[in-house]
């Protein structure tokens, strides 16, 4: 395998990770809607899908940032000016998080979820299949600051997810972006 298949594998894992933990958090916002006390036994759950999306989001946010100005001059700047970034996911999913336990917290995780598997996947998809026409072992490397620490990090993130998942509550694959 050589570098760049590996950060590519990399990249596919911390994307497949984020969308499992995203709609498992959908999930686990619409199984206790409506219950009494049932807020009280996904907030570990939540905490956990918090941390790791902000954390995870955070460094898709720092590679767009490398990305734009490394390569300025190509078509990576219309994609980088595309809808579904970083950030609005961040801040999608902030809103959710800011509804607490209301009757508005599951419609926010909701389309939270439908946002990252509609728009920030596609948008990550294109960016990387430019990555791959166009760019450098040098500046694959620039862009997705991918070391063994930051792998060893996003494992453990995730980890903690699944240790605190809720009951009826799954990681599951989600499927490919559109």
């Amino acid at each position: 395998m050589n570098e760049i298949e590996i950060i590519r594998s990399q990249l596919a894992v911390e994307q497949a990770h984020a969308a499992e933990v995203a709609n498992a958090c959908a999930a686990a916002s619409g199984a206790t809607e409506g219950r009494s006390g049932s807020g009280d036994a996904i907030t570990p759950f939540r905490e956990a899908c918090v941390s790791y999306l902000v954390w995870v989001l955070a460094r898709f946010e720092e590679r767009d940032q490398t990305l734009s100005e490394l390569l300025a001059g190509r078509q990576f700047g219309i994609l980088i000016g595309q809808s579904g970034t970083s950030r609005e996911a961040l801040a999608r999913l902030e809103a959710a998080l800011a509804a607490g336990d209301s009757e508005a917290a599951h419609a926010g995780w909701r389309e939270f979820a439908r946002f990252f598997n509609s728009v920030w996947r596609p948008r990550r998809a294109a960016l990387e299949a430019a990555l791959t026409e166009h760019a450098t072992v040098a500046q694959w490397r620039a862009v997705c600051a991918i070391d063994a620490d930051s792998m060893l990090e996003e494992r453990n993130r995730y980890a903690r997810v699944a240790a605190q998942l809720p009951a009826g509550i799954e990681l599951q694959r989600a499927p490919p972006p559109p």
